[in-house]
Parts: structure tokens; sequence; C-alpha cells
């Protein structure tokens, strides 16, 4: 594994660990939902995407992981922590219409608070 890689979380698809992060913790804050599970190793940070049909049809909920990918792609790592996976639900209109920066804040406030 490269050094690039190492800073990469890895993407859940599968549904089971979706439905974990689910029961564990979570932060609301008000451009998304962010669900956090200790899967209790030291393995690498893993993290999912999902929205539901409240966000809109295919296109407006596409573009509202597009952006929760890239606010992760930008900020995930400087709060993650090992071992653990993170979940970012979107809401509606406000994932897709909240300013880009606010979002990036959003995530760091609600990783500092769920590991609190």
């Amino acid at each position: 594994m490269s050094a690039d890689q190492a800073n990469k979380p890895i993407i859940l698809a599968k549904r089971a660990d979706f439905l974990a992060a689910a029961k564990a913790r979570r932060q609301g804050t008000a451009g998304f939902l962010l669900q956090a599970r200790n899967r209790g190793d030291d393995g690498a940070v893993r993290v999912g995407f999902t929205c539901s049909k409240k966000i809109g049809n295919a296109v407006m909920r596409n573009r509202a992981k597009r952006r929760l990918r890239e606010i992760a792609r930008l900020g995930l790592m400087a709060g993650a922590k090992p071992g653990w996976d993170y979940v970012l639900v979107g809401r509606p209109s406000e994932t897709i219409n909240r300013d880009f920066a606010e979002l990036q804040k959003d995530l760091a406030a609600a990783l500092r608070k769920v590991h609190t």
C-alpha cells in the first residue's frame, strides 16, 4: 500500500456496514447527518454515502452524493480515527443548496463532536 492510499478512506459497499453505522453514534448538522461506528480494530477508515428519495430524483441524489464525497475527500482524514466507519447521509434541499465551505465546516464540527 502506497503512502497516498494510506491517507484515503475505503468506501463502504455492504448493506450490513451501513446498518451497523446507523445503530451507532450520530451527529446531525445543517447540511447532512454523520453516522460513526467504532469497529474495534486499528484498520483503515471507511466511509459511505447515502441519500434517500426525499432528496429528489436520481439527478438530485447523485449531485448530493458527489458533494458529500468531495467534502469527505477534502476533510474526513483530518478528523477521522483509524478503525472507524463513517456514513454521510444527505438532507433534503440542504445538502445540495448549502454553501460548500459551510458543508466542510459541518464535517469538521461533526467529527469533533462524534469523537468526544
